[in-house]
This record gives C-alpha cells, structure tokens and sequence, in this order.
C-alpha cells in the first residue's frame, strides 16, 4: 500500500513538473513568436486607443534571468506615441478611434498623447473619441478629437480638480506607534501626515496654487479644442453641467450620443468599408510593436532616451524603482556606445532616496563631460527626480509636470509608547555613549536629532548647490524657491528650474539639433532583469502579493497601506516629494 501510494505520488510530481515546462515553453514560445514577426495591418484599419491599465513613460527591454532571451513590451507612453506618429504615415491607417475606459496615466501623459494625435490630424485622417463614460482625464484626452461620442446613458465627470491628503496623527497617538520626524524646509510636508492632524497653511498654499496652473492648462487645451471659452468651462465645472448626456451635449461637452454599435457604423463610413463588415482594430500596443520592426533599420546615428521611473531607491532597482545599479549601466552603455550621439534622460519619479539620487547625478555629470545630456520630465520630476534632472543641459517639461520641491526629511518609527502599554521593557548594554545612537523602544534623544539633523541639513545643502549649479543660479536664489514646494511645469519655467514647455519628442529633436544630426533612430535604456514569477503574474497564472492584498483589502484602502509601507521602508535621509496626493 505504502509503495502504491508513493508511486501515485511519484507520477503525480513528475506530470506536475511537465505540465510547469510545458507552460514555460508556450510562454517562451508567445514571447518568441512576438519578437519575430511582424504583426499584419490591415488595409482600412483604424488604429484604437484604449489605455485602461497604469501607464508607464517606458513598457521597457527585459532580459529573463532564468535563461538567456530578451524581449520588449509596447504598453509605454514612448509606445503609444511612436505608433500614432508611424500612423500619421501608414496608408492602411485611416483613422484613431480613442475609446475611454478610464485613463489610468497622468496629466503629463494625457497632454503628450494629445500632442501626439493633433500632429496626426494634419495629415487629414479622422480622429474621433467614444466612451460609455468619462472621467476627467478621459474627457481631457478625448476632447482633442475630431468629434466626441457618449453613450446616451452614459455619464461625464467634469468639475475641476481636488486633492485629498491624510493625516496620521490621532492614531499614532491612539496606537502607540510613532514615526519621527526630522525635515528642512516649510513646504515639505510629506511628513506633515505624521506631524498633525490638518493640513498646514503653507501646505494648502503650495496645492492650491499646484492645481490651479494644472487646471489652468487643461481647461486652455479642452477650450482650443471644443471652442469654448476658459471661464464657461470653469461656469460649467462649478454647475455640473456635463452630469446628464442629454447636458454634455447641450453644453458642447460631446458632438451625439450614441451607442457604440452606432458609432461603429461611422467608423465604417469614415473609412469608406461595407456597413455590414467588422471594423478592422489594430490595438496601440500591437500597432506599437509593428512601428518599432518597420523601423529597425532607419538612423545610423542614435538619440539614447534614458528612462528614470519610479521612486528613487539605493540599490540595483527594477521597472518600478531607480536604482544607482541600473541607472550606472545605462549612463555608461550609452556614453560608451559610438553611434549614440546625445542623451536625453526622461524622468517621472516623486524622488527617494537622497544618497542614491546623488550616486545618479554624478554618474550624469560623468555622461555629459563625454555627450550632451538634455532632460526631459513627465508627470513629475520631484524631489530627488528634480535633483537628477537638475544637471541637464536644457530641461523640457509639460506644463502639468509636478516640478522642484527642493528638500529633505527623515522618518523613523518609534514604539516606545506602544511598549510601554504592552508592558515590554528594552535594555541597552554598550561600550560607548553612542553606541545605540537610536532604538526603536526608546524615546528619541537629543543627540540622535542633533547628529540626524546635521545629516540632513548637510543634504539640503548640497541639493542647492547641485541645482544652482545645474542651472546657473546662486545658492540663495534656489533656496528662496527651494524649502521643499512644488510647482507646475508652466511655474517651474517662471522661476528658472526648467528651460522650456516640451514633451520627449522636443527634448530628443533639440538633441539632435545639439550634435547636428538629422538622420537618427532612438535608443532606449534600460534594459530590466525579469524572471518566471513575474512572467505567470502577467499571464494571469499567478497573483503577486501586492494583487492579494488589493483584492482583500479594496483599492481605497490599498492606497492607505501603500502610503504606511512606504514611510515605513525609508532609509536614510530622503529627497521625496513633499506630499501625497492623488489629484482627481
């Protein structure tokens, strides 16, 4: 019985163990497939843009770990906009249908695709935007279209933006965890939260001033492309008057309303097809995917676009953080590489960590004594983002990019009060006075604050010094604008921390213009490490841990956890954005 049982066990392993390489070889398999042919477009197709999960500046080149193959994704921000510029061109395209189903990027990207899709209209091709319904940054992107649909059952969501921000105050107080806090300048607040139980003046200023530019420019945008004056949308905003469809359509919001089989009979007949065939979709993505191979071989000279993505953390990083390993290996390979002619380095990140956006800075400054390096920023360049982006030779921006805040902090946490309720005592045995400097259990003493400030003070310090000397201005002029706050790309280029209001397309085309070469293919870095577990995660063959944790929890409350983990994983003194917000 006992051999009958180990040998059904025997057998079971070893079919479970071939059903995994199986699994493994069809995946291989797809990503082979996918990186070897090119994708067929179809005459009279119409290229559909439909971004509903979180949008990245760069879908990325991974290598496996695991064994030796190296593939693309085309899911970035440079993806959708090199498809829709291949487009403008492609004879088979005859139009971009923009379907809404919640824009999950930010402004700083809804304006770059916009951009994109006005140049694609010059070339006389329709461009035409439909959604059951749409939230504000849908509606944002959507208006540069030709006409605008809304299912007649649908909804619009239009009434200026909000940020919330949450305070921790009263449950450290109520739990007995504490995070202390050590930071230099009045607007950084991102440890405000810890601190009180409000938001401070200075932190209700720097947002209020933050949204109105970011309204500002996407009522402007919305009002050029919809013929409607800036005020009556801002009339329009504060009376809801886009709630019902039947309002959106009063009020020039939308062009019909229709359902979206009807609107597919009007593609038909834009593109002059048979009212009874299937609309011929190619996907961003796919259509992405197709450019990028028809390209290949255009440029012998190369632009290098370094993408810097995330939050900035000491260490290798991945696609999600920026890392010195990574950001080191990409400098060095573009530098050294003879047919890359310029670098232009594409920042989105809130900042992180001071020690490694410093190791990153100087690795830029090493770059530029050998090739241009010229900066472009997306949705955000703050903090320890604006501290690698501040040596660039001319700095583009969007006039949304969340820009500057020029300062430090540190956080601790600190249990003693929760200890003491719990009736646990810590004792310390040392050799010297300092020897524990600090203890999680203990209060935090005046010399650890002492040292900690210094620490931090010194950052500061250093911070202005490479912004001023980034951007040709004295320490103190940068510390009048520095102190932490933040700005919008359109104020940032008022006060001198950027040189011009541009996308990556502008920042590669100066570039170019910097080394004189007019016939050039881009280049992206980096090249990002991946193995099995993430590849069944994208396949829907496994969860992560952060997916369980949503599922269980919900969005709203993930936020929350996020937010806590964060804080509680910071190490060392840190360059971050000065707050956290969602701006909806």
């Amino acid at each position: 019985m006992k051999f009958l049982r180990n040998l059904l066990a025997s057998i079971l392993g070893t079919l479970v163990a071939l059903g995994i390489i199986f699994m493994v070889f069809l995946i291989f398999i797809a990503f082979a497939g996918n990186q070897e042919a090119i994708i067929p477009v179809k005459d009279n197709s119409v290229l559909q843009i439909s971004l509903s999960q979180p949008l990245k500046d760069y879908g990325g080149k991974y290598n496996f770990v695991d064994f030796e193959y190296k593939f693309e994704n085309y899911d970035g921000l440079n993806n959708v906009i090199d498809a829709i510029h291949f487009a403008k061109g492609d004879d088979k395209i005859k139009g971009v249908s923009i379907y809404s189903k919640v824009f999950m990027g930010g402004t700083a990207q809804a304006k770059a695709i916009r951009d994109a899709l006005a140049d694609f209209k010059e070339s006389g091709k329709f461009v035409y935007a439909y959604g059951d319904f749409y939230t504000q940054k849908d509606y944002y992107l959507a208006s540069v279209a030709d006409s605008v649909f809304l299912n007649p059952v649908g909804e619009m969501d239009f009434r200026g933006l909000s940020s919330e921000v949450l305070f921790f105050k009263d449950i450290q107080e109520k739990s007995g965890v504490k995070m202390e806090v050590i930071r230099h300048g009045k607007y950084k607040s991102a440890v405000e939260p810890f601190l009180a139980d409000e938001m401070s003046e200075a932190n209700r200023e720097q947002i209020s001033e933050l949204l109105g530019s970011v309204w500002s420019s996407v009522k402007s945008d919305i009002a050029s492309s919809r013929g409607i004056s800036v005020a009556q949308l801002d009339t329009f905003a504060d009376e809801l008057a886009a709630r019902t469809p039947q309002m959106a359509l009063d009020n020039g919001f939308v062009d019909a309303l229709m359902y979206h089989s009807d609107y597919e009979v009007m593609l038909k007949r834009a593109i002059g097809g048979n009212v009874l065939d299937d609309v011929e979709y190619v996907s961003v993505a796919e259509y992405a995917e197709h450019a990028s191979k028809k390209k290949k071989s255009f440029g012998k000279d190369k632009i290098a676009v370094i993408y810097a993505q995330g939050e900035i953390g000491y260490g290798k990083g991945d696609d999600n953080i920026i890392g010195q390993g990574i950001m080191i290996e990409a400098l060095k390979e573009a530098r050294e590489n003879e047919k890359v002619k310029a670098i232009v380095l594409r920042v989105d990140s809130p900042g992180g960590s001071a020690l490694a956006s410093d190791i990153i800075w100087n690795e830029i400054e090493l770059t530029k004594a050998v090739k241009p390096v010229v900066v472009s920023m997306g949705n955000l360049a703050a903090s320890g983002g604006y501290y690698i982006a501040a040596g660039g030779q001319r700095i583009f921006a969007e006039p949304s990019t969340i820009t500057g805040s020029i300062g430090v902090f540190g956080v601790v946490p600190n249990v003693h009060e929760l200890a003491e309720r719990w009736g646990i005592n810590a004792e310390q045995v040392n050799t010297n006075k300092q020897s524990t400097m600090y203890s999680l259990f203990e209060p935090m003493t005046e010399d650890f604050k002492k040292v900690t400030t210094e620490g931090i003070e010194q950052v500061y310090q250093t911070f202005l010094e490479r912004v001023a000397e980034g951007r040709n201005m004295e320490v103190s002029e940068v510390d009048r604008i520095a102190q932490g706050r933040v700005w919008s790309g359109s104020e940032a280029l008022e006060i001198g921390l950027v040189d011009e209001i541009g996308g990556l397309d502008d920042a590669v085309a100066y570039a170019a213009e910097l080394v004189e070469v007019s016939d050039y293919a881009v280049r992206n870095y980096p090249e990002y490490e991946i193995n099995l577990d993430k590849v069944f995660a994208r396949f829907g063959l496994a969860q992560s841990k952060e997916d369980i944790i949503k599922e269980e929890i919900g969005a709203e409350a993930y936020q929350v956890y996020k937010k806590l983990k964060m804080m509680l994983q910071q190490k060392g003194i840190q360059a971050r954005i000065p707050f956290e917000m969602y701006i909806q």
